[in-house]
This record gives C-alpha cells, structure tokens and sequence, in this order.
C-alpha cells in the first residue's frame, strides 16, 4: 500500500512539472473538428482513456478466476463433507491376517 500511495505522489510530481513546463495551448484535430486546449489535457486523457483500456481488457480474466475460485472451494466443501463422513463411519471387521488362523 505504501509502494502505490510513493508511485502516486511521484506520477503527480511528474504531472506537476509537465504542466509547468508546457502551458501552450495547443489545436486538436478529430475528423474535421478543431479544438483548442492545453497539452497537459491532452496526454492525462490519453493516459486515462489507456487506463481504462487496460481496466476493460482485464474484467474476463477477473470473472474466470472469480469463478475456478468458487468451484474450487465448492470442491473443498465436497472433500471435506466426505472426509468427515468416512471419519465418522464405525470400521468393518478387519480382514484376516495373511497365513492367520481361521
């Protein structure tokens, strides 16, 4: 937790003085559109919409191991119900020992 909060407040930082740095406003072009902003806008919009690409791109590995995770512990429940239940039984009689009187 310590680690994410130091790489937060240094992504900041760095956000800090990129801005600082380039103040110009820049033109945007989408299709025949222009558009006037700052570059600081820009590149934070770039790195969000990646952001949530990336968030996206993960959500069906997230549900298939959300999922091998509930039937392995429904497994588990099975195993041990069955383990209790073999515990609990009396034991039948002992086979004869090899070469033993009858």
């Amino acid at each position: 937790m310590k680690a994410a909060l130091l790489v937060l407040v240094v992504l900041l930082a760095l956000v800090a003085t990129f801005a600082v740095q380039n103040p110009g406003i820049i033109v945007v072009r989408f299709l025949t559109y222009p558009g006037y902003t700052s570059l600081l806008v820009v590149v934070v919009a770039a790195l969000a919409a990646g952001m949530v690409s990336a968030g996206l791109a993960g959500i069906p590995g997230f549900f298939r191991r959300r999922s091998e995770a509930a039937a392995a512990a429904r497994r588990i429940r099975e195993l041990e119900a069955e383990v209790g239940d073999l515990k609990g039984k009396p034991r039948g009689p002992t086979p004869p020992a090899p070469g033993g009187a009858p």
